[in-house]
This record gives structure tokens, sequence and C-alpha cells, in this order.
């Protein structure tokens, strides 16, 4: 495989994958989410999924000091109950990445990430200038992961070398001191032949991850979406012998939701991407409810609404 960039070679790679059977992704998808797990493995895989949220909150309204709250339930999701798990990540604006590193490290979250969305989120719409400064910024302020948006006019115009460069430049302002994933904003890419392609010239140009969306454009991580994702992720490694990861943000709000998302990861990619190094789901509203089966798993009935906090 000899990806050098160039669109022409870029041009070559992506013509030559099989296109994405739409009708046989959207029939696997769906009866994926019928699959049920037993209740011995529940308790295993609300807890899987509690270490896998990148709790986040991207809101104009957010405050220092709901952003230490929430570093606060990102360490110690239920303090009634020490074996809860602590997520993987907590995801904020730049502005506000100094706040929650040092609250981390204050409270014991040294080793929990912080991921800052960057290069013009959500709308990717800036120079490659501004989003290199967007990312230092984030960088430099503490960043363990940075979440870039890929310019999706770009790629929907057929300007895929540019689209490919500005990943390759945010990687090399990320390599050895943070973990990139970039957001293909799904919703907006229209086909899954596109999401497939899409997936692939991110990997190729360095992300460790690929993530679904923003959380601000419907539809979001829809299952067909996240499966087309996922097998894409499973032949690059197969092809390259590399590891990416995999972030569905947007629409996953119950524990439901997170198990279905957990079948797919394994009966896709298969059961080594099931850690939080390689599956992430991006959700603020999603630990509340992880948090609510938990318990009602442990005692045999459900915690009272002041049991979790309100996000």
């Amino acid at each position: 495989m000899i990806i050098d960039g160039s669109e022409k070679s870029l041009r070559k790679f992506l013509s030559d994958l099989p296109p994405v059977d739409q009708v046989g992704a959207e029939a696997r998808a769906a009866m994926l989410a019928t699959r049920s797990i037993k209740t011995s493995s529940k308790a295993w895989a609300i807890d899987m999924a509690i270490s896998m949220v990148d709790l986040t909150t991207l809101e104009g309204a957010d405050t220092p000091g709901k952003v230490k709250t929430l570093c606060a339930k990102a360490v110690r999701p239920d303090p009634s109950d020490l074996t809860v798990p602590s997520v993987g990540a907590i995801c904020v604006y730049n502005d506000m990445v100094k706040i929650a590193r040092t609250e981390l490290d204050r409270i014991g979250g040294k080793s929990l990430p912080v991921a800052a969305v960057a290069t013009a989120f959500p709308s990717g719409r800036a120079s490659l200038a501004v989003k290199k400064i967007d990312t230092q910024d984030a960088i430099d302020a503490g960043a363990n992961e940075i979440d870039m948006v890929i310019d999706r006019g770009a790629f929907l115009s057929g300007r895929i070398s540019d689209v490919f460069e500005e990943i390759r430049v945010i990687k090399e302002i990320c390599e050895k001191k943070a973990h990139l994933k970039v957001i293909l904003e799904t919703g907006e890419l229209v086909t899954y032949d596109n999401v497939r392609k899409a997936s692939y010239l991110a990997m190729l140009a360095g992300a460790d991850f690929i993530k679904t969306s923003t959380g601000k454009v419907a539809p979001a991580a829809t299952a067909p979406v996240v499966l087309v994702m996922l097998e894409a992720v499973r032949d690059y490694f197969t092809l390259t012998g590399e590891k990416i990861g995999v972030k569905p943000a947007g629409g996953i709000r119950t524990t439901k939701d997170a198990i279905k998302q957990l079948v797919l990861v394994k009966e896709t990619a298969g059961e080594e991407w099931l850690t939080p190094d390689l599956f992430r789901i991006g959700a603020s509203a999603l630990l509340n409810d992880l948090l609510m089966q938990r318990m009602k798993l442990r005692t045999g009935h459900y915690a009272s609404a002041n049991y979790v906090t309100v996000d």
C-alpha cells in the first residue's frame, strides 16, 4: 500500500474500496440491535460502558464550576460505591482544558485524559493556520486528546488531499503529546460510501480514533454508520497491522443504547476493541442511566431521583 498524500494516490486507494451494501449494513445493524445479553454479563457490560464514556460538556454556558463538578463525577461516578470505574475522559472546549486538568490532578484523576474539541469545532470552517493554533493551544493547556473536525465541505467537493493534509498536520502537532480523534460528522456525509472513504482517509492521515459526530448535527451515531466505521478499522488493521479506535457520539443516552454499541463492537471489529483504548462513547446524560441501571442490578430496585447528579 503506497500512499504519499497526493491527490492521485488517495483517489486510487479510495476508488478501490468496495462499495458499502446499504441494505446489508442496515439489516445487520438492525439484527445486532436485537441481541440480548445474560444478566450475569450485564454488570460487566455496564462497567465497561462507564469506562468508555467521554464525559462531555460542550455548551456556550459552560462554567468553571460545572467543569469541576463534571471532573468529580468522572473520577468517582458514584461516591458511595468505589467499585464503579472512572470514565474514559473529560471532553471540553479549549478554554476549559486547564481548569479540567488542574481539577482532575487535584482530586486524584491524574491518569484521566482531558479531551479538547479543536480545529474550529463544530463547523471546521477556519483556515489551517487557525486550526493549528487552536490545537496547540489545547495541548499547551494540558489536553491529552484532541477531537478535531474534518472540513466536510472540502471532502464533499472532492478536495480529499486538502482533508488529508489538514489531518496530517494536526497529527504532527499532536505527536507524542496527545491522541488524535478525527470527527467525520457522518450526518453531513450523506452516504455510507462517504463514511467509509472518510474513515480510511482519516486513518491514512494519522488518526488514532475516528469519531462519528460532533453531537451538534443529526443524525449522529446511528448503528449502521458505527457498523461501517467498525468494519473500516477492522479491515485497516488487517491491511496495516495498526489498530485504530472508534468513538460514536450523539444520541447514545441509555444503558440499552450503550450495550447495543458494545454488541456492535464485539460482532464487527472483535473483542480486542472492547477497551477504552479502542472504543469510546461521547455522551453527557448516558452516565446517569448507567449508574441507575448498575444500582438496579446490585440492589434490585432503582435509585431515587437524588441518586445521580443532574447534568
